[in-house]
């Protein structure tokens, strides 16, 4: 298979996998409330930043939006196909082409709701790592398998450390989602994971200081904005241009 014949199988099959996008948001079930605080003070606070991000999107409606589906069908398609053109016809696509439309599904339900469910996400993962277990087993690829696993590990913990310590902006929808990508980005290579995980920070605050220009409004500095989003463009960035960015820095 060529690699023309390989991007046009996969931007179609992406394509037609992202009309279930809209399904999928809808079968989600809508999370209880938070818990309120004891202490006064902390729930003061909470009440200020449930008001500054305005009430969470319901499942439904989100699912009913007119745009959505468009929207995932040409993202996923046109992800997935620069993928296969940087790949070439290999097998992992089979895998990469149901995690794409599943990573727009994520991002439009963080920037949405601010929530990365788990009932997407570890499901995800599970597909990931068992689809990498079957290609080490068949091919012969267990170096890539123990890197993946690996990565997924590493990712996973430092992300955590990250919430766990300073929250840093973090929910822990990311931590989870940190694991399922540094799978991914572990099977291709270190220079994916590396670029691929820190990209998402870079794009995270280029488009914070550029909102902060245009709005000239300092107080997105302190607004919990959806990372996942900014963790999953990093990860397809990562996978498209990692070795060329570690070459071009020297490693």
């Amino acid at each position: 298979m060529s690699t023309l014949v390989a991007v046009a199988a996969c931007a179609v099959a992406a394509a037609v996998l992202a009309v279930l996008v809209p399904v999928l948001i809808r079968s989600l079930p809508e999370p209880e409330p938070p818990a309120l605080p004891d202490d006064p003070a902390e729930d003061s606070t909470l009440q200020a930043q449930l008001r500054r991000e305005g009430p969470k999107e319901e499942y439904a409606v989100l699912a009913s939006r007119r745009w959505l589906l468009p929207l995932a069908v040409a993202v996923a398609a046109v992800a997935a196909g620069a993928l296969a053109w940087r790949f070439g016809a290999v097998w992992e696509l089979v895998a990469l082409v149901p995690l794409v439309v599943v990573g727009v599904a994520l991002a439009v339900i963080d920037v949405r709701t601010r929530l990365l469910p788990t009932r997407i996400v570890l499901p995800a993962t599970a597909f990931a790592v068992a689809t990498g277990v079957v290609g080490a087993l068949a091919l012969d690829q267990r170096g890539d398998l123990v890197r993946a696993l690996v990565a997924m590990l590493v990712a996973r913990g430092i992300f955590w450390l990250l919430w766990f310590v300073a929250r840093a902006g973090l929910g822990f929808g990311d931590v989870r989602l940190s694991a399922l990508l540094g799978f991914v980005l572990g099977w291709f290579g270190v220079a994916e994971v590396v670029v691929g995980l820190y990209a998402g920070y870079l794009v995270f605050g280029a488009l914070v200081v550029v909102l902060m220009v245009v709005t000239r409004d300092r107080s997105l500095l302190k607004r919990h904005l959806p990372f996942g989003p900014f963790l999953l463009v990093g990860a397809w960035l990562g996978l498209l241009a990692g070795p060329a960015v570690a070459r071009a820095l020297g490693y």
